[in-house]
């Protein structure tokens, strides 16, 4: 990853971060909790299904470094780069999240559940800042777009965290949610 690819990562990864924590700052219990339908995630949902989200993807990145790289796959990869970069705005194509990956009430404290969002974001951006591996060279599969390089992953976990933005603001938006 060059110098241009680490930063916007890292601008992903902080700029998502800082609209998440904006839409959850001051949430009360009731708003935390709301759902706009039945079948739809709660805002704590959506929160406690990022953090599960980049702490996998993050271990999928490591897994990937650790086996041999997989040049013969950059170019297909790099075909991809418009996707990954629109997955936050193409939201009309549903993704279903692996049942591993989906919200289990693993955090009932929503200030822990921030807490640990914040950690996760912390140990990403720093692997983010550190790595010196050839992530364009490792790959493994999206559920719908096939292989992508370790670098897209960490594009993809900023593009996930702002679609789960929307998500969250289309939550707020929506007739019967609690009053602050």
């Amino acid at each position: 990853m060059d110098a241009n690819q680490r930063q916007v990562v890292l601008d992903g990864l902080a700029a998502s971060e800082v609209r998440l924590l904006a839409l959850l700052d001051g949430l009360t219990a009731a708003q935390w909790s709301f759902r706009e339908a039945a079948g739809r995630w709660s805002i704590a949902e959506n929160v406690e299904h990022l953090i599960v989200f980049e702490e996998f993807i993050r271990g999928q990145v490591a897994r990937a470094l650790e086996g041999p790289a997989e040049t013969e796959k950059m170019a297909g990869a790099a075909a991809k780069e418009g996707l990954v970069l629109g997955l936050a705005e193409s939201r009309t194509t549903r993704l279903n999240a692996r049942e591993a990956l989906r919200p289990q009430g693993r955090w009932s404290d929503p200030s822990e559940m921030v807490a640990a969002l914040r950690r996760t974001r912390a140990r990403t951006i720093a692997f983010a800042q550190e790595t010196q591996a050839d992530l364009r060279a490792h790959f493994f599969p999206h559920i719908a777009f096939g292989d992508l390089d370790c670098c897209q992953w960490l594009l993809v976990v900023g593009q996930h965290s702002l679609r789960h933005a929307l998500q969250i603001e289309e939550i707020k938006a929506s007739a019967g949610y609690p009053e602050g």
